[in-house]
Formats: structure tokens, C-alpha cells, sequence
């Protein structure tokens, strides 16, 4: 398997950290978890972007120096992630020597390949964003900035440009036809936002990538201190700075995958791409390929509207705080997971939202399910795991989903069609169905349909035992072997569950797993092999008779919101 490299934007230190950055972040981190347990080589990078000219000015009108200002953000950032238990491997100031150096030897070769010149530039300026916006585009946003909405400055300056136009051909290419250059290929997702970057591309022209005039923050240009690198050409450079080492180069060899918000796709998926193409002519970094996707998410907004600090509906570190000791670190994992903007619309952040979305799936019916499985292991067997015996498989109903059910299973009786024409499946295949569905979304960062997939095992397993009545068996002593296989069955299928379930919700899985005796959690920190333990744990008969099963606390006790 090649390794697995994904990446969030780096994050600018002018401010604290908000729910735009936890949300990205979050999202890699889940995906890494999956990545992880499935035995991939993974490495999971996020950081902070400091060479920005507001940051200067920023510093100044609080008596500091810039690089002051940035460590102090750049901590809460640092300090954010370690409190809500983010994976990440490494964490990449643009501050720091080991990519300064990276970034002055990448901008020497292009301008020794041609690809970066001095020239002069006329055009709009966004001060805010740092960059200039063409003329056709800034006309289409009555020149002001497509991003902040201020006026946009008329600026004639010597800059060094990137050949950009240089690169389109190949862009389109590799995103019009799905095709392959130089043995690279690159995707950008949602399709919405691939079609928007191809429309940008085919107007492509050269790009300046330096201001004139030198400070003391900022990465100058090689050769000329006079010219400083743009701070979002130098941030583009992150991802392959902090990996471009002996130890981790083959992390890039083998294709990032960016998650980026929808403001920043044009210079992740037109200009980083064609840097890179660039690069790749340049002696020894013929190894360099291009990211395997660009994902552009939308944005979160607030009790349906944008998020303002004027308004009042700003999720801030505060707020989140506030969810987290309400309802739990995982609660808030989840929910930004189901209902985040991970398509081309964006997605309201309201409380109502949160916790409906709480009670619904995490209280209702992971947590009670786990409860009401576990309460008649412990009141029918004593605590103990029964043992399941060769009887026929009591079947469910199949009504919340769609799976194509192989013609084998129906012929051999374990599916059927009713009078009603409802579909029945035994528990064991639909099992293995969903976790199949569930593993193949999550590997195209379909977290909202890949949770779905996990959490209707949970609710089929509900399904399930209305359908065969233990509670009702057990009256029979003679049926007690029946009993036993139905549960078995279903703390069984809740395994699985929780299996599919660990990346989004961590804390509550790795509690029932040491409820099940299970030694899970220590075995995937102790991976060091890279082994597949979604495989193996994933794989239907893992749980041995016999096993004390502890019920315990709620894993996600009902919210009530306090009466007013």
C-alpha cells in the first residue's frame, strides 16, 4: 500500500483559532485515524501561516514584534489541537528555519529553470488577502475583494512572476480529461469546485509571487533581498517542506491529499499544482508529484446566518469550549463531521441542530443500544458473552438503506422479499455490507454518508431485537441457546460498529471496547507494523464466548436542556 499524506491549510496567526480551522482540522483528523487503522504508512500534517504584512501590523498596534505575535498565536493554535486530541504528526510554522531554508532553495531553482522572472505588473491589489485579483474578476466584484469586500488598490510594481500559463495545458489535462502528465495525476473535489478552477485556469496568466521591498519578516528573494515571497506562495510550500527530508520524502512520492476551505481552491488547485509541475523539472526533484486530491469544503455559518462577531453568532474558542464540557469532546467531533460543509453548500452551526443530532444518533441509538445489549447480556448470562449456536439466522428488516444483496444470499434463504415486497437480511451480511459501504466513503472523505453507513448497524441491531424478542424467548428455558445467539449477534454487529465508528468518536469507542475486554486502543497505538486491524477487527466472529461483558455508565447520556 503507498503511504498516506494529508494535510489542512496552515492557519494564519493574526487570530485565535475558531470552529473554520477546528472543523478542517477534525475532518483530517478523522480521516487519519481510518487511514491509520487500515495499516497505511500515515502522516497527518497541519500548522500555522506567519509571514503575512498584516501580521507585522498587527504585532505593532500591540507593542510586539511580529515573530512575538506569531509564537503567541501559533501556542493557541498548538495548545486548541492538543486539548481536542488532534492526530496530527507534525506541526509547521512557516517561521521556522527548516522550511525558510526549503523555500529560498525551491524559488532558486525556478528562477534558474525560467519559471519565476522579474517583471513588471500592473493590476488590483488586495491588500487584505495579499494578492492581486485579475481584471475580469475584480470587475465582476465592482472592484472590491471577492473575499473581504473592501476596496481593492490600483499597484504598478517590479515583482517576480511565476510562469503560470506556462503550466495550463497540462492542468487542464490532468483536470478536464482525468488524464495523466508525467506520470502525475490530480483531482479536485467537489466536482462544483473542479468546474470552477477549470473555468479560472483557461484565463490563467503569469502570477507575481514577491513584493519590493525587503523587511525583516518574510522570506526575501534569492539573490535580491530587495523582494520578499509572497506569504501565500511561501505557505503553499509548507506541505513539501515538512516532508521533504530523507525520512518522510516518500510521504509526498506518494500524493497528498489536501483539505482546504472553498476561499483558497485557486491557489491550492491552479497555482500549487503548477508550482509543483514546475519543480519537477528541476535536477534531483524529478520525484516530486502532484497532491492526489484538492478538497474545497464551504463554510460554516451560524443559526442560519454568517458568522459576525457583531452578531453575537461567532463560534469562537469559547463556544466550543461550552460544547465540549456539555456534551463531550467526541459529541463535538461527530457533529461537525454529519452536518459540516463538506459539499458545495454551506452548513449552519445552530445549537438546536447540535443537540438533536446528539440525542438522535449518539444518545438514542449508539449509546442506548449499547445499554440495552449489554443489560441482558449481564441480566440473562450473568455478564457473560453466550455462546451462538447453529440455529437458522433470525433475519431483520432491510428498510434503511440501499445494498445491492447478491443473487446467493436470497437463493440461499438468509434473504428474502415478504408479501409486502420488504426486503429481510440476516445481521451477520448486513454487516459486512455496511462495513464495506462505510469503509469505501470514508476512503473518498464521505464522513457524513460513511458515519450513516456504521450507525445503521446500530439501528438495525434495534431492528433486530424487536424482531426476535429475547426478552420474550427467555420466559422459555429451552430457548435460552436462542437467546444466546441473538446477542451474541448483536453485541457482535455493535463490535463492528464501534470499529467504524472509532475515527469520528474515539473516547466512546475505546470505552466499550475496554467494556468488551477488548485490547484495541492499546494495539493501535502500539502499531508500529503498519498492520490492517480494520480488517481484522472488522471481520465477523472476533468476540469469544465466554468474555465478561461490563455494562457501565451511558457512553451518551440523554441531553435535556435546562428549563427556563
Amino acid at each position: 500500500m503507498p503511504p498516506y499524506y494529508i494535510t489542512t491549510p496552515i492557519y494564519y496567526v493574526n487570530d485565535q483559532p475558531h470552529i473554520g480551522h477546528i472543523y478542517t482540522t477534525t475532518v483530517a483528523d478523522i480521516i487519519a485515524r481510518y487511514h491509520r487503522m487500515t495499516g497505511d504508512d500515515t502522516f497527518f500534517l497541519t500548522g500555522t501561516d506567519e509571514h503575512a504584512a498584516k501580521v507585522v501590523d498587527a504585532a505593532a498596534e500591540r507593542g510586539l514584534t511580529a515573530q512575538e505575535w506569531a509564537d503567541e498565536n501559533a501556542a493557541a493554535f498548538e495548545t486548541t489541537f492538543a486539548k481536542l486530541d488532534m492526530s496530527h504528526d507534525d506541526f509547521i510554522r512557516t517561521s521556522q528555519d527548516r522550511h525558510k531554508r526549503k523555500v529560498e532553495q525551491y524559488v532558486r531553482m525556478l528562477i534558474d529553470s525560467g519559471d519565476v522572472y522579474l517583471g513588471e505588473y500592473e493590476g488590483w491589489y488586495d491588500a487584505g488577502e495579499e494578492e492581486y485579483v485579475p481584471e475580469k474578476r475584480a470587475a465582476e466584484h465592482e472592484y472590491k475583494s471577492p473575499i473581504s469586500g473592501r476596496a481593492l488598490v490600483r499597484r504598478s510594481e517590479k515583482n517576480y512572476f511565476f510562469r503560470l500559463s506556462a503550466y495550463r495545458n497540462e492542468l487542464l489535462t490532468l483536470l478536464e480529461q482525468g488524464g495523466e502528465v508525467d506520470g502525475c495525476t490530480f483531482k479536485v473535489e467537489p466536482q462544483a469546485r473542479r468546474n470552477e478552477i477549470i473555468a479560472r485556469i483557461k484565463e490563467a496568466e503569469d502570477v507575481p509571487i514577491s513584493r519590493k521591498g525587503r523587511t525583516d519578516w518574510g522570506i526575501a528573494v534569492p539573490g535580491d533581498p530587495d523582494h520578499t515571497i509572497y506569504v501565500w506562495i511561501d505557505a503553499l510550500f509548507n506541505y513539501l517542506t515538512t516532508v521533504d527530508t530523507d525520512e518522510r520524502r516518500h510521504y509526498w512520492q506518494g500524493g497528498a491529499v489536501h483539505l482546504i476551505a472553498k476561499d483558497i481552491l485557486w491557489f491550492h488547485a491552479a497555482i500549487w499544482p503548477a508550482v509543483l509541475l514546475a519543480l519537477r523539472k528541476c535536477a534531483g526533484y524529478e520525484w516530486v508529484n502532484l497532491p492526489r486530491v484538492v478538497y474545497a469544503h464551504s463554510f460554516w455559518i451560524s443559526e442560519g446566518q454568517k458568522m459576525s462577531k457583531s452578531l453575537g453568532n461567532f463560534i469562537d474558542l469559547e463556544k466550543i469550549d461550552h460544547y465540549v464540557e456539555t456534551f463531550g469532546l467526541d459529541a463535538l467531533r461527530y457533529f461537525l463531521a454529519v452536518r459540516g460543509p463538506m459539499g458545495t453548500t454551506d452548513s449552519d452551526f445552530s445549537e438546536h441542530a447540535f443537540i438533536e443530532t446528539y440525542n438522535s444518533d449518539l444518545a438514542n441509538t449508539f449509546g442506548n443500544c449499547v445499554s440495552r445489549v449489554t443489560k441482558m447480556i449481564g441480566k440473562y448470562f450473568d455478564g457473560v458473552l453466550p455462546r451462538a449456536v447453529d440455529l437458522p439466522w433470525p433475519v431483520v428488516k432491510y428498510k434503511t438503506y440501499e445494498i445491492d444483496v447478491p443473487d446467493e444470499i436470497i437463493a440461499s434463504g438468509q434473504a428474502e422479499h415478504t408479501s409486502e415486497g420488504v426486503m429481510e437480511l440476516n445481521l451477520q451480511r448486513l454487516t459486512s455490507d455496511l462495513r464495506e459501504t462505510s469503509s469505501e466513503r470514508l476512503l473518498h472523505l464521505q464522513l457524513s454518508d460513511a458515519q450513516e453507513s456504521a450507525m445503521s448497524i446500530v439501528r438495525e441491531v434495534d431492528g433486530y431485537i424487536d424482531k426476535t424478542q429475547p426478552f420474550k424467548l427467555v420466559k422459555d428455558e429451552t430457548k435460552l441457546p436462542e437467546v444466546g445467539t441473538i446477542l451474541y449477534n448483536c453485541i457482535e454487529a455493535l463490535r463492528i460498529a464501534s470499529v467504524l465508528l472509532w475515527p469520528f468518536i474515539p473516547n466512546a469507542c475505546e470505552a466499550f471496547w475496554q467494556r468488551m475486554g477488548l485490547d484495541y486502543a492499546a494495539q493501535m497505538r502500539a502499531n508500529d507494523e503498519h498492520d490492517n486491524k480494520f480488517s481484522e477487527w472488522t471481520r465477523w466472529g472476533q468476540f469469544k464466548p465466554g468474555t465478561p461483558i461490563e455494562k457501565g455508565a451511558s457512553l451518551f447520556p440523554r441531553y435535556q436542556p435546562p428549563k427556563t
